[in-house]
Order: C-alpha cells, then structure tokens, then sequence
C-alpha cells in the first residue's frame, strides 16, 4: 500500500504533522484551554473523552472543531473520578467508578461491555452535535491487549474513523503486529505518535524537534490546561498541563519555523475523509 502521505495527496517524504490535544471534558480548565487552542489554530485537534465530569459541558463551546472521541475505560485520579455511561458491572471498582490502572481493566473487564461503552461513548458524542475525525484511548495503552484492540478496530471500521496507534517501533515491546493488523483492516492512522514534551520545552527545541521527525504523518499530541485551582485540586499533573498550555501559545512561532524547515500540518479530517473514500476491506 502506499505511503500515507502519498493517499492524504502529499508528496513522497513529507513530513506532515497533526498537533492534537486530549481530554477535553476533563476539567473546566482543560475545556478552556483547548477550545482557546482550537480558537486561535494553535491545535489542528483534540479529543473528547465523554465519560469525564465537563465533558456535556464543552458541547456549549463547539464550534465545528476537528474532535475526535477519547475512548475511556480508566479512572486512574485518586480524587477526582468519572463511570461508565452504560450499565457496565465489569467497568467498575469499588468506588463505582472505571479501575485506576490498565491492569485492573485487563483483568477484570468483560469484552461486551467495553464494546457497548465505547460505542456508547461515540455515539453520545454524536448526539451531542461533535462532528467525529478520529478515535484514540485514555492512558493509551489499554487497547495494546489482541482482544481489546480487536474491539478498537472494530469500532473503527464501523464509523470509517481514523485511530491513533503507537509506531511500528513498539510492536517488538508489545508483543503482535497491531500496525499490520490495522492496514490489513483497512484502519488508517498516523504513522508516528509522539508527546510534545518530548519535543522539547522551548519554541525552538520544538522547532528542531519537529525538523528532525521522519517522512510520514506525526501526530503531536498534549494536555493542556490553564492554571486554576480547580486543575490544582483535580490532578497531581498540573504543571505539565499548564506548560503544555504555554507552549501552544507559541504555536505560530512555531509552526512558521516548521514550515520554513519543510514540515506540513494537517488535522485528523484529512485522515478521516481517507477512511471514508478508501474501500472496505472484506472480511
């Protein structure tokens, strides 16, 4: 099959970039900042994660953004906690919320009822008027299991999504071959994921972070959130998120250094509309 690149219409050997934003929903501050990222084109997109206390209330801010779904089987904040939105017995620990770790899903989660949530979580953000680009997880790590990525992939196929995957460089360390098993599917996703902290904490390690990504499509993705006390109170990781915040207030500078180094950026939509034109594979 060709280069993802070469099907988004881009040349052979484009570096192309997706800046995305996750867990919208999350908190009022992280609804802020994303929409404020959003607004002003600092994020080409971002993710929704339905379960979460603020998500019904970022519906009011929506635009017409490039959002995909945040697909949510964790709780993993010892505070601050969200449930499943279907009746899902499997989902829960014993504070009736979702368990706190990857493992404790892993062990305990019935696969039914993971395929109900998660489509239920698509489909309320739907109804909720989200025009959906692309599907990715909370934790990243819990469809990294056969069955449960099997369910991911199913959920991709049905909706014609795009979905997020680790690079090819993570099959040895997870143990099958989930990048040839989607493209065998049929399921598109970027080629690279990588953290924008991992990049760098300054416009221009970032600038060179992002001159130095390989040919193929990247996704770079954060958390941003402004700084508040309720972001203070809810999660252990604020200073990061608020970082992330500041550093996407650098964006133009940023992407300008980019472009001029011969890096691209596109959004998920690019991604989806390809899902949706490509045949389905037969099965």
């Amino acid at each position: 099959m060709p280069d993802l690149v070469v099907r988004l219409g881009l040349p052979s050997g484009t570096r192309a970039v997706i800046v995305s934003c996750d867990e919208l929903g999350l908190t009022h501050a992280t609804n802020s900042a994303i929409f404020e990222a959003l607004a002003l084109r600092r994020t080409t997109s971002a993710s929704l994660m339905v379960p979460a206390p603020w998500a019904r209330a970022s519906t009011a801010n929506y635009r017409g953004e490039d959002v995909g779904v945040h697909l949510t089987l964790n709780s993993e904040l010892d505070l601050y906690r969200w449930a499943p939105i279907t009746q899902s017995p499997s989902l829960l620990d014993g504070d009736g919320a979702f368990p706190r770790t990857i493992e404790d899903v892993w062990e305990h989660a019935d696969l039914d009822e993971v395929r109900r949530e998660w489509r239920a979580q698509i489909e309320r953000a739907v109804l909720w008027g989200f025009h959906i680009t692309h599907l990715d997880t909370h934790l990243a790590g819990v469809e990294l299991k056969p069955e449960f990525f099997d369910v991911y992939l199913e959920l991709a196929e049905e909706f014609r999504l795009p979905v997020r995957l680790p690079g090819v460089e993570a099959e040895e360390r997870i143990g099958f071959p989930f990048r040839a098993e989607a493209e065998e599917r049929g399921v598109v996703a970027p080629d690279h994921v990588v953290p924008l902290d991992e990049l760098g904490n300054t416009a221009a390690q970032i600038i060179e972070g992002l001159a130095a990504l390989p040919p193929g499509v990247t996704e770079v993705h954060a958390h941003p959130a402004i700084d508040s006390p309720e972001i203070r109170a809810a999660t252990p990781d604020w200073p990061e998120r608020v970082a992330a915040h500041a550093i996407l207030g650098q964006i133009e500078t940023i992407v300008a250094g980019a472009q001029q180094r011969g890096v691209t950026f596109i959004a998920y939509r690019e991604l989806a509309a390809l899902a949706r034109r490509e045949p389905r594979v037969a099965r």
